[in-house]
């Protein structure tokens, strides 16, 4: 038995089982862009899927780069080439399939590169830092024929679907308001972390790439940039859009009509600029969101730390993570329904059933799950909300063009320049 089918065999769940026919399909050459915590999550699933060859790995920081390569090499026995330059490995190594897990602000030019390539990609979520990237993303996966799938996993989770099918029948009656949320345990145990020089290894012009250029800090790279506003767009931007998706997912209204956020930095000291404290209103068509997020004081006060509530007139559904859903009947008496999570380890994801889906969308040609038309209209409702915070007023906002009624200042920060040489995509 070689080591890959030992692997599939020891290592694949049932829900992937369908997809895996190892011996009958020719390997597809699979390239990592950013293979630090989260790269390595996907890559491993596309590991167990058997239908990949590891041919390249990208990664600006050495450390995470030669880590990747080892493990690749343990689990599969495959010696992919290592590069720095996400451009280097698309023109030499005819990727068929790449998994793009770099931080927010390389999303769109990593992605729009594979693409263009010729390469399917699994993109990691948000999409990218700014809207107009999110539109020539699907752009460029339309006019190339390709498959991009978003890593939104809870598209696929078993229970998400489960509740999903729950709202749709009505059991919940008719839904009028939802609230999404993340609360952080902790407090302002942050100080101030002083810049450095980057470690050996890693190339910090490289890393900052499109985004402004500021000296290295500890605090930023590895895992800590989604609190800095240059490249992510903190707690809403990053937890905010699995449920933002969700919420986009029960209904049929594309896009919020009204938008505003607001919030601060009040709790959290150090060098960050992303609010710790945010809460944000969107207004659809028919029924309102509310959002809101804090990075401290999660507590026993509250029953849950995360996930959406659905208000209805039958009762309240409550959509969450490590603990399921949960529905309340509004009826005295009568039982409220349960259903447990069905999770995959490590971090307690369903890339899994994603990436499993990803494949099967390559080879029969339709959308996935998580298509990134779809990521692109989740991450927007996110990014959306952070653009009202920096403007510090309302939005109301037209989906169809893709544009901010009625306020030019808004529409300026659809996009923003990017540092040369790098060139901002073409919608």
């Amino acid at each position: 038995m070689n080591r890959r089918r030992f692997l599939r065999d020891s290592l694949a769940a049932p829900a992937a089982a369908p997809f895996i026919h190892a011996q009958a399909r020719t390997k597809r050459r699979t390239a990592l862009i950013g293979s630090g915590w989260w790269g390595m999550n996907i890559l491993r699933e596309a590991i167990r899927s058997d239908d990949w060859k590891v041919v390249g790995l990208c990664d600006v920081d050495d450390g995470q780069l030669d880590s990747a390569a080892a493990e690749v090499n343990k689990l599969s026995g495959d010696q992919p080439n290592k590069y720095k330059d996400y451009r280097d490995l698309l023109a030499k190594e005819n990727v068929e399939i790449a998994i793009v897990a770099t931080p927010d602000h390389w999303h769109p030019l990593a992605t729009i590169g594979a693409v263009n390539a010729g390469a399917h990609v699994y993109v990691e979520k948000p999409i990218g830092h700014t809207i107009k990237e999110g539109r020539a993303m699907v752009n460029a996966a339309r006019a190339n024929k390709r498959v991009v799938q978003v890593g939104t996993h809870r598209r696929v989770s078993p229970h998400n679907i489960s509740a999903m099918e729950f709202l749709r029948a009505g059991k919940a009656g008719k839904i009028g308001m939802i609230r999404a949320f993340v609360h952080s345990p902790g407090g302002g145990g942050q100080g101030t972390v002083p810049d450095s020089e980057p470690p050996q290894g890693l190339d910090w012009d490289m890393w900052c790439g499109p985004a402004p250029w500021r000296p290295y800090n500890k605090a930023l790279h590895p895992r800590g940039f989604r609190q800095f506003l240059d490249y992510a767009n903190g707690t809403l931007g990053d937890w905010g859009i699995h449920w933002m998706d969700q919420i986009l997912w029960w209904t049929e209204e594309k896009y919020p009509r009204r938008i505003y956020s607001t919030g601060g930095r009040f709790i959290r000291q150090g060098i960050a600029d992303a609010p710790d404290t945010q809460a944000a209103s969107y207004d659809f068509e028919s029924f309102r969101v509310l959002w809101e997020h804090r990075q401290y004081a999660g507590n026993n006060a509250e029953k849950t730390a995360i996930g959406c509530y659905f208000y209805g007139t039958e009762g309240t559904l409550h959509l969450g993570w490590l603990d399921g859903w949960t529905f309340y009947p509004a009826k005295k008496g009568e039982p409220a329904i349960h259903e447990d999570p069905k999770l995959n380890q490590p971090d307690d994801q369903n890339i899994r059933e994603l990436f499993a889906n990803f494949l099967e969308c390559i080879r029969t040609g339709r959308r996935p799950a998580s298509d990134i038309e779809i990521g692109h209209r989740s991450t927007n409702v996110s990014l959306l909300g952070m653009l009202s915070y920096k403007l510090g007023r309302s939005i109301e906002w037209d989906g169809e063009r893709e544009r901010i009624i009625g306020d030019e200042e808004a529409n300026h920060l659809l996009s923003r320049p990017y540092r040369a040489p790098w060139k901002y995509p073409e919608a």
